[in-house]
């Protein structure tokens, strides 16, 4: 783990007490954690989380991943399917999208929210 805050700290253009002042931490913290002297507590770790959007946990704790992560998280074959339906779909009037649904079910669509398991989502207006 020692390796990939290195790695944040070069990112970030940081040193380490701009780091620390970052993340709310004394200097000193950063300074046992980089030499190895102490491990990361999970209170550093989640600070590490919420400061830096690039930081993947996965990669953080185990090293797994990228980093800087994607700024979208790839949605799962199905929701990919669903978005990319969605955009070609786009293309049509909506008139004939609310015929087809009012034929259909008798219902009209007005919206679509993709919800992503990182808080993020997706709408899809007429």
């Amino acid at each position: 783990m020692i390796e990939r805050l290195k790695n944040i700290l070069e990112y970030y253009n940081l040193s380490s007490s701009s780091f620390a002042e970052k993340i709310e931490v004394p200097r000193s913290s950063i300074s046992h954690l980089l030499s190895g002297r102490n491990k990361p507590s999970l209170d550093f770790i989640i600070k590490v989380d919420k400061a830096f959007d690039e930081v993947d946990l996965d990669w953080l704790l185990y090293g797994k991943g990228s980093f800087p992560k994607n700024k979208e998280k790839s949605p799962s074959l199905f929701n990919q399917k669903i978005v990319e339906t969605i955009k070609e779909e786009n293309n049509f009037d909506i008139k004939e999208k609310n015929s087809y649904l009012e034929n259909s079910k008798s219902k009209l669509l007005i919206k679509i929210v993709l919800l992503y398991d990182d808080g993020t989502f997706e709408e899809f207006n007429k």
